[in-house]
């Protein structure tokens, strides 16, 4: 069920701009969730925030209930209405077909970029890295995170990983357009383009072309597994990285971590026309109840949201004032130093140490200041040109036993469709057949590929032969993908070994 609470406005008094209260949505999760939150929205209500809150349930009761979504409807229905969600972590149960709930939330609501300010607190929180300021822009709604599984073969599962060139674009101009407004120098792309050539290829080469139009931003590429090691190392190089999903979820974690602690974190989920903020943290069920979770994450997410709905002042304020409360040495267990700590405080009073705090200002740190802060930027997606799509052959996935490759090549070798001739049978992505190596370890799962010389194309007609062809010698077929020339362009890539 959905219930409603108006937050007012409570001490400590000052000046404020007078806001109009915006409807946001309330999620208390799981865990430590109804805890942090219960912290979060005390001190939104002591600075003045003007929310209109309407009280949803999610999570692990939901999920227990059956429904494998861990959502209703009804909390659709207020998502829907008013646009705008805070969100405390949830339990996603183990096994049993439960889908991750963020990621519905995200992909249902087209909550494309995902962004996490990952700052240092130096001196007062202990870090490696004293002069770390990174925001990671990560890719919401794509790439493996699709979740399109399969069980193949008894041996071999598959995950799908989607990159579309408009989902690339958005994220990319979010990327730019956010380094724009917030006067940050250099937007860096990670892919591993070098391995997975269409893919992550895809996301590079619309990075070079979104990049030149931003002339005054400096712009970069690094593999993956090399830029990570450079951001575990030496953050002070970058500046906003934009990264595909799976590289993103991961490496927003390490950055959150390397500033001190990965409980600070809080993140945004943009989208056109809807926001979701939370903290980057699970809802860590072993400290749940015992007042010790540390809010901050999700306070943070909290600014984030405020500076949306346009409470730049009461964004600031809250900042300011949980600055001035970590240079004042007040912290929670996980981030409590004796060395650097004054006091070890619980989550509630951690709470109220923020909120006699709020007519301050941080005395080392910069002060916020969100008065020219922009949230919502205009992203528009160029339409792709449609291409010449013509059939040159088919891979055909195939469930076959026997772990000789030359055995299956006598099976099939000698089918010839219409010009559609096997040139090529692999095993987990490397060519097996012709001219293998003995020493390949092969599994029960087979790529055959059947191609014609590529001077014309084949009908449809012919490959649909072709599949008959190969059922009628009892072998079991798993899925099939048409190999195409766009524009004359093989839009396949070679087996490895090839």
């Amino acid at each position: 069920m959905t219930t409603t609470t108006t937050m007012k406005q409570s001490a400590p008094k000052q000046e404020r701009t007078q806001h109009t209260p915006v409807p946001v949505t309330v999620a208390y999760g799981d865990g430590i969730g109804p805890e942090i939150m219960r912290a979060t929205l005390k001190v939104l209500d002591a600075a003045g925030a003007k929310l209109d809150i309407e009280e949803i349930e999610i999570g692990e009761k939901v999920y227990l209930k059956g429904n494998s979504a861990g959502i209703d409807a009804s909390a659709w229905d207020s998502l829907r209405k008013t646009k705008v969600f805070l969100k405390a972590p949830i339990t996603t149960p183990q096994g049993g077909g439960f889908k991750s709930l963020n990621v519905t939330t995200r992909k249902v609501l087209g909550l494309y970029a995902n962004v996490r300010p990952c700052v240092s607190y130096h001196p007062y929180i202990g870090t490696k890295h004293p002069v770390m300021d990174v925001v990671i822009v990560r890719e919401n709604e794509e790439d493996l995170y699709a979740g399109i599984e399969h069980q193949q073969t008894d041996e071999v599962v598959q995950c799908l990983k989607l990159i579309s060139k408009p989902g690339t674009e958005k994220i990319i101009r979010y990327a730019f357009e956010y380094a724009k407004a917030y006067n940050r120098k250099k937007v860096t792309c990670f892919t591993k383009d070098n391995i997975m050539k269409m893919t992550d290829g895809l996301f590079h080469k619309t990075f070079n072309e979104v990049g030149a139009e931003y002339p005054s931003i400096e712009k970069e590429h690094y593999i993956v597994d090399i830029g990570a090691a450079r951001l575990a190392d030496t953050p002070e190089l970058f500046d906003v990285i934009v990264m595909p999903n799976l590289y993103g979820d991961i490496l927003s974690d390490v950055a959150a971590q390397i500033t001190g602690s990965v409980g600070l974190g809080g993140s945004a989920n943009i989208g056109q026309g809807f926001a979701m903020f939370e903290a980057i943290h699970g809802s860590a069920p072993d400290i749940a109840g015992l007042n010790k979770a540390n809010p901050s994450g999700l306070l943070l997410a909290a600014v984030q949201m405020l500076v949306h709905i346009g409470q730049h002042d009461v964004a600031a304020q809250i900042h300011n004032a949980w600055l001035r409360t970590i240079e004042d040495g007040i912290h929670t267990y996980d981030i409590y130093n004796a060395l650097l700590s004054k006091a070890v405080v619980g989550t509630a009073d951690f709470a109220d140490a923020v909120i006699e705090r709020l007519s301050q200002q941080p005395k080392r740190f910069k002060p916020a200041d969100y008065s020219n802060s922009v949230a919502n930027f205009n992203i528009k997606v160029t339409p792709a040109m449609p291409a010449i799509k013509e059939l040159v052959g088919v891979d055909v996935f195939l469930h076959y036993k026997d772990r000789d490759p030359n055995a299956l090549a006598q099976l099939i070798s000698d089918l010839d469709i219409s010009g559609l001739k096997l040139t090529m049978i692999t095993n987990r992505g490397t060519k097996v057949w012709p001219d293998g190596f003995p020493e390949t370890f092969c599994t029960d799962h087979w790529r055959c590929r059947f191609k014609n010389d590529m001077k014309s194309g084949v009908s449809y007609q012919a490959a649909i032969d072709l599949l008959q062809k190969i059922h009628n010698r009892k072998l079991n077929i798993i899925k099939t993908e048409n190999l195409y020339l766009m524009d004359g362009q093989p839009m396949f890539t070679a087996g490895q070994g090839q």
